[in-house]
């Protein structure tokens, strides 16, 4: 599945030209370039959702291995606790934090504040991962800022597909220039993934004239429901599996997009 940035590459480019040559910190960026804010990357996961919980912390951290100051930030729910691994820092330095909040704006609050806080001299550069409800987005008014980067973790039913192309057409309806990118899980073979993630590159190509990214696709095997019921991220767990394989390349691409990001 290639991805096609053809839509936001201005999102990415330069706002301006520098006269003068600056210096350069460890991973390339300068005092002038560096962001206030850590970009926020939007995951929805409705409530007591285990497949899409655990996705959520083992790209954070696998985002971690490669180097991003990851954070995890989830609506705080007790009758859900064990989905998300115990707050604070974990495997690599990844970060969990449970946020007591009842709304969206309530948590794109906490996250702003994560986002500035974590960016403060922070030179190797990071994410915050925000796992919102999608009924959230849909119906309590999502803010732009959760809807500037948003991942999109859908298996081929027809239901989640739906609900894909519903939060893709919210962000581009309601974003500031947003990246949508979208991951596939719950198939056997690559051929599911790629007609899955046609049908929803098709259907916003057609009624909104743009499309959302490939992020590629995620194995769900036994090794994820293993990770689960032990509370140990897959990378670690069981590193050579096909799962652990798939997190490490969706990681990879999400690092190679949050390095372009700044969040002003």
């Amino acid at each position: 599945m290639p991805r096609d940035l053809d839509d936001v590459l201005h999102f990415f480019l330069p706002i301006a030209e520098e006269s003068e040559p600056r210096t350069h910190g460890p991973s390339g960026a300068t005092a002038e370039t560096r962001p206030v804010a850590l970009p926020i990357l939007s995951v929805p996961v409705a409530s007591r959702d285990v497949v899409r919980a655990a996705f959520s912390w083992n790209l954070t951290v696998e985002l971690a291995r490669l180097g991003a100051r990851a954070t995890l930030v989830v609506p705080h729910d007790p009758s859900a606790s064990a989905l998300w691994p115990p707050p604070g820092r974990g495997p690599l330095g990844a970060r969990m934090v449970p946020a007591a909040v009842g709304d969206v704006a309530a948590l794109t609050r906490v996250a702003l504040d994560i986002a500035i806080a974590e960016a403060d001299g922070c030179d190797e550069g990071g994410v915050v991962v925000v796992c919102t409800p999608p009924a959230w987005l849909i119906g309590d008014g999502a803010t732009r800022a959760l809807l500037r980067w948003l991942l999109l973790l859908a298996t081929p039913d027809v239901r989640d597909l739906q609900e894909a192309y519903a939060l893709t057409k919210l962000a581009y309806q309601t974003g500031s220039q947003p990246l949508v990118g979208l991951v596939i899980h719950g198939v056997r073979r690559m051929r599911d993934a790629e007609l899955a993630f046609a049908r929803v590159a098709d259907a916003a190509s057609r009624h909104l004239a743009r499309t959302p990214v490939s992020y590629g696709l995620l194995a769900d095997d036994l090794h994820v429901y293993r990770a689960i019921a032990s509370q140990r991220p897959i990378g670690l767990e069981h590193p050579q599996s096909r799962a652990a394989r798939a997190l490490r390349d969706v990681a990879r691409m999400l690092w190679e997009d949050a390095r372009k990001l700044l969040l002003v």
